[in-house]
Order: C-alpha cells, then structure tokens, then sequence
C-alpha cells in the first residue's frame, strides 16, 4: 500500500512539474515565454529548424507527457515524452556541466529518471490504468518508445543550422611554447 501511494505522489509532482513546463513553453503560463517566444530561443541560440516545429514537439511532449505520466494513462507513454523532453534539454542546453547550480543536467537527469523508473514499473494501482484496465506491454513498449525517442534526438539534432564561426579578423593565433 505505502509503495502505491508513493509511486502515485511521485506521479503526481513529476508529471504536474512537467506539465507546466510545457504550457509555459505553449500557452505562456506560468510565467513562460509561449510558443513565439519559447521558438525564438529553439531557433536562435538552439538552432533547431523549422524552431516553432520543434517547439511545439517539446512542448507536447512536456504537457501532455506531464499529464499522462501523472494520471499513470497509457502508461508508458507519458515516461517517454518526459525522457524525450529531459534528454532534449540535457543535450541541448546543459551539456556537458552537472550540477544545477552551473546550469547543469542535474535536474532533468532526475526527472528522465523518475519517468523512466515509471516507465519500467508502471504506474501502480492508483493509476487510471488500473481503473479503466488498460494494460499496455509496459516494458515491450518502453523499449520500442526508447528507441524511437532516440531515433527523435538524432534527427532533431540533424536539423541544427551550424553554429556561426568567430569572424577571421578576431582571432588570434596561438601563442607558441616557449
């Protein structure tokens, strides 16, 4: 019973956290930028095309993955658009630092793997799967979700504008060792 009710209170904050980010990446809630903004960024300092394509991807996949992971619908569907959202966000923003407080991967690389420890598991007894008994290959579909996820990242990352050269009149060549 105790391991139920924590697995539904890990659910809950895990999927509701990524819920709102994902409205605040869509709807501008919560003190988000919305899609035209949170584009901007996906296509300036991202450089992710087409950016509002890939905006909206990661926004779905944080909304509505927040919001499955916390109902425990369809599991796991949910733990896969929070892993696609978090492992997105590690590479493309905090890679390669660690910790949060050098805007690091910490977070995100907790919340991958609370999704994906649910996302193993199920999503226990209080859970609308068990309500509605909707019984998903839990680890089949894991699996094949994983895999095209990372099929996801590669052709996101493909999609990257390369990343502009320092002009040639600043650089300065090297210093030789004395």
């Amino acid at each position: 019973m105790s391991y139920e009710l924590a697995l539904l209170g890990l659910r809950l904050v895990v999927g509701g956290l990524l819920f709102g980010h994902g409205a605040q990446k869509l709807f501008g809630w919560f003190g988000g930028y919305g899609l035209a903004g949170t584009s901007g960024f996906f296509g300036g300092q991202l450089r992710l095309r087409p950016a509002t394509f890939w905006t909206a991807l990661a926004g779905l996949s944080e909304l509505g993955g927040g919001l499955l992971f916390a109902a425990g619908l369809l599991s796991p569907l949910g733990s896969l658009g929070i892993i696609a959202a978090m492992l997105m966000a590690i590479i493309l923003v905090h890679w390669p630092r660690l910790w949060a407080t050098d805007n690091g991967s910490e977070y995100p690389l907790v919340l991958l793997t609370a999704a994906a420890a649910v996302g193993i598991l199920g999503p226990g007894a209080y859970s609308l799967d068990a309500v509605l008994g909707i019984a998903l290959p839990t680890l089949e579909t894991f699996l094949v979700g994983l895999v095209l996820v990372l099929v996801g990242a590669v052709v996101a990352l493909g999609t990257r504008t390369p990343a502009a050269e320092e002009p040639t009149s600043v650089r300065r060549p090297r210093e030789q060792a004395a």
